[in-house]
């Protein structure tokens, strides 16, 4: 990757969640580590993964992260026995996974991956709490979206 696609966290972005701005309002965003297995970093650093359809699940006080897709490359996991979509323990400090408890719990937060990124060689994952968007919510939104470009042809014009 080059070290213009940056977004999020900090570090080169490896993979992006688009489908959540679509639909979910993003409140606020956190880092949190990964626990990943040697085949899946290598799959990482090629850029064999799909975060569109994954999600964050609170279990016995700790984050997993599931559906998240890592496709094994043939050269790295010869000798093991590869699972794809497998849940994979996020990595947060206590306080942090009780504030998120609390949000989704009490508030009707859910939580949402939206970016996964190397950060000073680590990989990190942007948890982001986020509340579901209506069918109204979502045209409204590209309503704007669709007169903040013709505003902007509108001034370019001139």
């Amino acid at each position: 990757m080059s070290k213009k696609a940056k977004k999020g966290g900090g570090g080169s972005t490896i993979a992006l969640n688009k489908k959540a701005k679509h639909d979910y309002f993003i409140e606020q965003r956190m880092e949190a580590g990964i626990s990943l297995t040697g085949w899946e970093v290598k799959s990482l650093r090629a850029g064999r993964v799909q975060i569109g359809e994954s999600y964050v699940l609170l279990q016995g006080n700790e984050l997993f992260l599931f559906g998240a897709h890592l496709t094994a490359l043939p050269s790295a996991a010869t000798h093991v026995t590869t699972d794809p979509t497998r849940s994979r323990k996020l990595l947060m400090h206590r306080d942090e996974i009780d504030k998120l408890i609390g949000s989704v719990e009490r508030k009707g937060y859910t939580l949402v991956a939206t970016a996964l990124y190397w950060s000073k060689g680590r990989v990190k994952v942007e948890v982001a709490l986020a509340r579901g968007k209506k069918l109204h919510d979502k045209r409204a939104t590209e309503k704007d979206r669709d007169w903040q470009r013709d505003k902007q042809r509108i001034l370019r014009a001139r």
